[in-house]
C-alpha cells in the first residue's frame, strides 16, 4: 500500500489536484465563500458531503414556478413538462422531483416515497430509469394517492408524511429496498 511518503513519486500535488472532479460547481462555490456562516451555507455543506447537489436551469425554475399552489387540480401538461426537465437535472430522481413538486404545491403534489407507495399498492415501488416511465408512474401514484386519501380521510396535503408514518409503524419488520 502506498501512503503519503510516497507522495514524491508522483508528479506534483497540482497534478494530483487537477483530477479532482468531486462536485464541480458547489465545491468551487463553497471555497469561495467569504461570508458568515448562516443555514444556506451549512445546508450547502451538507449537500457537498452527501453528493448530491443539483443545479436547476434557468427553464425548470421558469416551470415551476408556473405551478399556481392555489389550483386544486394537476396540470398535467405543466407536470410533465417540469418533470421531465427535473429529470433531466444531475442529482435529481422520481423521489426528489416530487419533493420539490410537494414543497411548491402539497395540494397537488406528493412525495414519492417508497413507504407510501409501498402502503398504498401493497408492493414495493418498482424504480425504472427511463424519463417517461417515471413520469407516467408519478401521475398515477398521484391519482392513486388522491382516491386512497378520500377514501381513508385523510387530507391530501399531509397524506405522504401520515402514510409514510403508518407504513413505518405498521410495516417495521418489512425491510425497505434501496
Amino acid at each position: 500500500m502506498k501512503t503519503i511518503r510516497d507522495i514524491d513519486q508522483l508528479e506534483n500535488s497540482q497534478s494530483i489536484l487537477e483530477g479532482y472532479k468531486f462536485q464541480p460547481i458547489l465545491t468551487e462555490k463553497l471555497d469561495q465563500t467569504q461570508s458568515n456562516f448562516d443555514q444556506d451555507i451549512i445546508n450547502e455543506i451538507v449537500l457537498w458531503k452527501v453528493n448530491r447537489y443539483a443545479q436547476l436551469t434557468d427553464e425548470c425554475f421558469r416551470l415551476i414556478n408556473n405551478i399556481d399552489r392555489t389550483r386544486p387540480e394537476i396540470d398535467e401538461d405543466l407536470t410533465r413538462k417540469i418533470l421531465s426537465n427535473l429529470l433531466s437535472t444531475n442529482g435529481v430522481r422520481l423521489a426528489m422531483a416530487s419533493t420539490i413538486l410537494r414543497f411548491k404545491a402539497p395540494n397537488i403534489y406528493q412525495i414519492y416515497d417508497q413507504r407510501v407507495f409501498r402502503y398504498i399498492y401493497g408492493i414495493p415501488a418498482s424504480n425504472t430509469t427511463i424519463k417517461e416511465k417515471q413520469i407516467e408512474n408519478y401521475l398515477k401514484y398521484l391519482k392513486d394517492l388522491r382516491t386512497k386519501c378520500v377514501e381513508a380521510k385523510i387530507d391530501f396535503n399531509t397524506a405522504d408524511r401520515v402514510l409514510y408514518q403508518a407504513d413505518k409503524i405498521q410495516n417495521k419488520s418489512i425491510p425497505i429496498k434501496y
